[in-house]
């Protein structure tokens, strides 16, 4: 089975085509970093145009670079939520509309499934049971995966998420959007242990998440050093490699904490804070320490990308399910948890 992938859900358009045998045969994507960069934030209504103008030509691209004709194109695959609506409606239109002409089926994806499922992109990829970590701009989340569709939330941030947290602090810290990848490079730079700050919610049970103390902890720390005149470029590096360094530890102890409870020795971290080195360092420490094994997606699919919804639309049209009209509703809030489950 052969599919073409669409992700359109906020600033970066994906297209992909994957093969069920031969594999992803050609992926290629389009970031409006330099679109939203001067708004520090991405502008809904320039997303969703710039979605229109880049769709066709990347779709041409990809596939004249895997060698497909339409009639090859068994199925096609685009996000359905979550996500922003009007960059989703342009991907699910512009699905419906292929889908309709080419004769071929179509199906939705949840955009972080698609994520969960980007490491099986890789030539070693984990099969489940296992524990996933989806650590994303919007979702920090502890997810149990006993099989492709059987999801259980085993906890998720209850404010800011991960990624959220970073983008933010780039902001008190006078960074260039994107804020996440603008900290940790600032952090590489930082002096160890001249500032320490909290880990959330390690300290007590449970397995959910909460940045938004952190984040006024780094704020009330770099007002002061802002009102004594000492927030020079070494203060902001060293706020920001402590900054990063407590959240880094705090997900790893709770993904330790994950495994012991799940009796799980797999471990998959995916979304587009698992890229951040300092994350994958300790995971990879600890796994070592610990006896567990540890997976991720290569870099440039830990971001929103077409190749990890072509992935997991061709799993399931493989098991029979597709839209079953030509609608292109799409669901800009969607749990994880009520996915179908494949059989």
């Amino acid at each position: 089975m052969r599919v073409l992938g669409i992700e359109t859900s906020c600033d970066e358009t994906g297209v992909a085509v994957y093969d069920s045998v031969a594999g992803l045969l050609s992926h290629a994507l389009y970031s409006q970093v330099d679109l939203h960069v001067d708004f520090g934030g991405v502008v809904p209504e320039l997303a969703s145009r710039d979605h229109v103008r880049k769709l066709l030509p990347l779709t041409r691209q990809v596939l004249q670079e895997s060698g497909s004709q339409q009639s090859d194109i068994d199925g096609i695959a685009f996000t359905q939520g979550p996500g922003l609506a009007g960059a989703l409606l342009v991907g699910a239109g512009f699905a419906q509309a292929l889908s309709y002409a080419w004769g071929c089926r179509s199906v939705g994806i949840h955009h972080m499934e698609g994520h969960l499922l980007a490491p099986m992109l890789e030539p070693e990829a984990p099969e489940p049971p296992f524990v996933a970590l989806l650590v994303s701009g919007g979702h920090t989340q502890l997810v149990e995966v006993k099989a492709v569709g059987d999801y259980k939330i085993l906890g998720e941030s209850l404010d800011d998420a991960a990624g959220e947290a970073f983008d933010k602090v780039a902001k008190m810290l006078e960074l260039p959007y994107p804020g996440g990848p603008a900290v940790a490079a600032l952090s590489a730079s930082g002096t160890p242990g001249r500032y320490e700050f909290p880990r959330p919610m390690v300290n007590r049970p449970g397995l959910d998440f909460s940045f938004s103390g952190l984040k006024t902890y780094v704020l009330n720390t770099v007002q002061e050093r802002r009102a004594d005149g000492t927030l020079d470029q070494q203060a902001a590096a060293d706020i920001a490699l402590a900054f990063q360094t407590a959240v880094v530890e705090t997900l790893v102890i709770k993904c330790t904490r994950a495994l012991a409870a799940t009796k799980l020795d797999t471990l998959l971290l995916s979304g587009g804070v698992s890229a951040n080195k300092a994350l994958r360092e300790k995971i990879t420490q600890r796994a070592r320490k610990d006896g567990f094994r540890a997976f991720y997606p290569r870099p440039e699919f830990c971001t929103d990308n077409g190749a990890m919804i072509a992935y997991a639309g061709c799993v399931r049209l493989q098991q029979g399910q597709q839209q079953t009209d030509r609608s292109f509703a799409v669901r800009p809030r969607w749990s994880l948890s009520s996915l179908e489950g494949i059989h």
